[in-house]
């Protein structure tokens, strides 16, 4: 299978992976052909890739790190929890009063964070294509996975896993209270609207800290995750001993995926750009161990993803370096001049010979 922006689909392609909603249930299956009024449907929810079939890659395999099942449950929890709290800001006090709903949020922690435990490979960084008709959604999905992994390969127990867990599941649930017209703004904020934006982490911990079935230091991830080691950060300008651990892990995983997502305003950031970032502020405004731990857990480009090489070659990965996420084994099937490649063949970027080859562009990510 093969990894490709919404883009370049054309009608006619078979999908290889099913596509999700944001509320979990799913929008198209696998198996499925692609019609061109399908293709503008995705285009128009804002479905950037998608996994296909294709003879060239059908020898890949992507192993998913979470169950189908366990990412639609944990999908619906996040969009029946936000939207609760959006549609009627009012019951924000109540949300958690119905003990069902808890119960819920920590089943589904409790099968996330055994799936992470018992996958042995590193993370895909894409994984399982869902649906965004509202990006928070997805965003707070993500966050929660790289959280959970950063988190289990630090060594934290099942207590302290938890509490991260749903910290990291609900750290932006805030950004409910924010107008939509300023969450879903085209472009950069002004000065005002930016202010406005910031106190989606107040909101969020005085929403959190009230609800008796949710962890005070989960609350906190919510109140402190845009907080900086420097003091550089949001909403209270704490610095290193003032803020929690927790919401040091939900930090740099909450960075690291806005950069790598797409906005109307900008073009995602490569993987190994946006590491390449939190490197630079490691030890002054992100926690260091939890930077290095991010990019040897992570993997930073997945099995199937179409990248470009600086030399003008065009190829998928195929595999991962450990320890060298930004280096991965890709499968050559265009050359430079854009001409098909008979007989594709594999480069280690990891290798002596190849350290000058650099990936230039991944076609998921367009």
């Amino acid at each position: 299978m093969r990894l490709i922006s919404i883009n370049s689909c054309q009608p006619g392609v078979k999908l290889a992976r099913s596509i999700y909603a944001s509320n979990g249930n799913t929008l198209i299956g696998a198996g499925v052909m692609l019609s061109q009024r399908m293709i503008d449907r995705l285009v128009d929810m804002q479905i950037n890739s998608i996994y296909i079939e294709d003879k060239r890659t059908e020898d890949i395999v992507v192993e998913d790190v979470i169950s189908p099942e366990t990412r639609r449950e944990a999908m619906s929890v996040i969009y029946s929890t936000f939207e609760t709290f959006r549609e009627d800001p009012s019951r924000r006090k109540q949300m958690f009063a119905n003990p069902q709903m808890g119960r819920q949020v920590r089943q589904v922690m409790h099968s996330l964070m055994d799936e992470i435990k018992d996958h042995r490979s590193a993370m895909n960084l894409l994984g399982t294509v869902c649906g965004v008709d509202h990006y928070v959604f997805a965003h707070s999905f993500n966050v929660t996975l790289y959280t959970l992994a950063i988190a289990v390969k630090m060594g934290f127990g099942e207590r302290e896993l938890i509490e991260i867990g749903i910290g990291a599941m609900l750290h932006d649930v805030g950004k409910m209270a924010i107008p939509y017209d300023i969450l879903t703004k085209p472009g950069r904020l002004t000065d005002s609207e930016y202010e406005i934006m910031q106190t989606h982490t107040s909101v969020g911990f005085e929403l959190l800290r009230k609800q008796d079935d949710i962890p005070l230091l989960a609350a906190h991830c919510a109140y402190q995750h845009h907080e900086r080691l420097d003091g550089s950060g949001y909403p209270r300008h704490l610095k290193e001993p003032a803020i929690h651990q927790y919401a040091k892990l939900v930090g740099v995983c909450d960075v690291f995926d806005a950069l790598t997502s797409n906005r109307v305003y900008r073009r995602a950031m490569l993987p190994h750009e946006a590491i390449e970032l939190l490197f630079t502020g490691a030890g002054v405004q992100f926690d260091k161990e939890v930077v290095e731990q991010f990019r040897n857990t992570i993997a930073l480009y997945p099995l199937g993803l179409s990248i470009q090489l600086n030399t003008g070659e065009k190829g998928v990965v195929v595999d991962n370096n450990v320890g060298v996420p930004s280096r991965p084994i890709v499968r050559i099937l265009t050359d430079s001049d854009g001409q098909t490649v008979e007989t594709p063949y594999e480069l280690d970027l990891a290798s002596k010979c190849n350290l000058n080859l650099i990936i230039t562009d991944c076609e998921a990510l367009g």
